[in-house]
């Protein structure tokens, strides 16, 4: 689950990774790399609150309805939360990617976070596969909070950006 957030003129930061390159300057290329990945930290952050708080229902066991505790103690949302993982490049395609590690979730919660951005999770019940239930989440709570740090992000990233860009000169 990657939801990317374009910034208008991704050229400059091509054209700055290399000017970088270039210099040999370290200092300002770890000082690019530090402050790129502490624009995308707040949305990481608020992607792992938002997952944590997340509201899933379910309309519950009927009337007379066997039931018990999980067979499992893992807790979904804060195991999701976890996996949530924020890398910055600055050379080739340079910019921080804000993503869900799929190999850090456990082989049958890989697709869930897609699943729950879908706002209707369908699993069977106990792990038996003859009886399933159904719960919802809140819609695209991914893209909602993506969409709302982007503005942010955009200036922040132009902001560091224009910096580098007049150390350089």
């Amino acid at each position: 689950m990657v939801q990317d957030i374009r910034v208008i003129g991704t050229g400059q930061l091509l054209e700055l990774s290399a000017r970088l390159r270039r210099a040999g300057h370290e200092n300002i290329r770890s000082s690019f790399h530090r402050r790129i990945r502490r624009a995308a930290e707040p949305l990481r952050n608020d992607l792992q609150d938002a997952i944590r708080h997340l509201d899933i229902r379910s309309q519950g066991r009927a009337f007379g309805k066997r039931g018990g505790r999980s067979p499992t103690t893992r807790p979904l949302r804060a195991t999701i939360a976890e996996a949530i993982r924020v890398s910055v490049r600055t050379t080739g395609d340079p910019g921080a990617r804000v993503w869900v590690d799929k190999s850090r979730l456990p082989p049958d919660l890989r697709r869930m976070p897609d699943v729950i951005n879908d706002g209707r999770i369908r699993h069977p019940v106990y792990g038996n596969r003859r009886r399933w239930a159904t719960q919802w989440a809140t819609p695209l709570w991914w893209d909602r909070t993506v969409r709302s740090h982007h503005d942010r992000i955009t200036r922040e990233v132009g902001r560091v950006v224009d910096d580098v860009r007049r150390h350089l000169e």
